[in-house]
């Protein structure tokens, strides 16, 4: 019974893995469910007992990409003692890791065109968002940023790191990086309030 449990589950595992490589290469509309399942060496029955289809199959690629990049934001922030070192840290490492091009691909330029946009965002929301408005939160209640409603703020803030993730997934300058790094670092300050009260 274990063993059939196991097996399962690497099997599902193994489609994730295979689809996302194929789709980071080559974009989701461009692979078909027989090169995945070629390319996992299952059959699309074993496809079809784990996934709906093509765009579920999809959705749990992009879940495992999100929960990737947030183990990397976490981790940058973890990293350090003082709250707004935290925050900025995080902020950053979300657009370092957005800057590999199977994350671009994938979490950035498929996501919404895949899904539609309501789906993606909810995965965004939930992915990221919901850190992003407690890092928030927690900001305030340390008077570190001046106190105001916590979701217009994250949605702002969510949608200008997106926004420059795709710009840097379609910028070839080197320097851009750097550039949209000091950017975001004078965006955030502006935030910090003076006094610490």
């Amino acid at each position: 019974m274990t063993s059939r449990v196991e097996q399962r589950e690497q099997t599902r595992r193994t489609l994730v893995a295979e689809s996302r490589r194929l789709f980071a290469a080559r974009g989701y509309g461009e692979v078909g469910l027989s090169e995945i399942v070629r390319a996992a060496k299952v059959t699309k029955g074993a496809l079809y007992h784990h996934f709906d289809g093509k765009a579920d199959l999809f959705r749990a690629v992009l879940r495992e990409v999100q929960d990737e990049v947030g183990r990397k934001v976490a981790a940058a922030a973890d990293a350090h003692d003082d709250p707004w070192t935290q925050f900025t840290a995080g902020c950053q490492a979300f657009l370092s890791a957005s800057t590999d091009p199977d994350v671009q691909r994938i979490m950035l330029i498929d996501g919404p065109a895949v899904l539609g946009w309501n789906e993606w965002r909810a995965m965004d929301e939930a992915a990221s968002a919901r850190h992003l408005a407690e890092a928030l939160t927690d900001l305030m209640d340390k008077g570190l940023i001046a106190r105001r409603p916590v979701k217009p703020l994250t949605h702002l803030l969510s949608g200008a790191m997106n926004e420059a993730a795709l710009f840097l997934a379609g910028s070839s300058n080197p320097d851009d990086l750097r550039d949209t790094m000091a950017a975001l670092t004078q965006l955030l300050e502006s935030l910090r309030t003076t006094d610490g009260t």
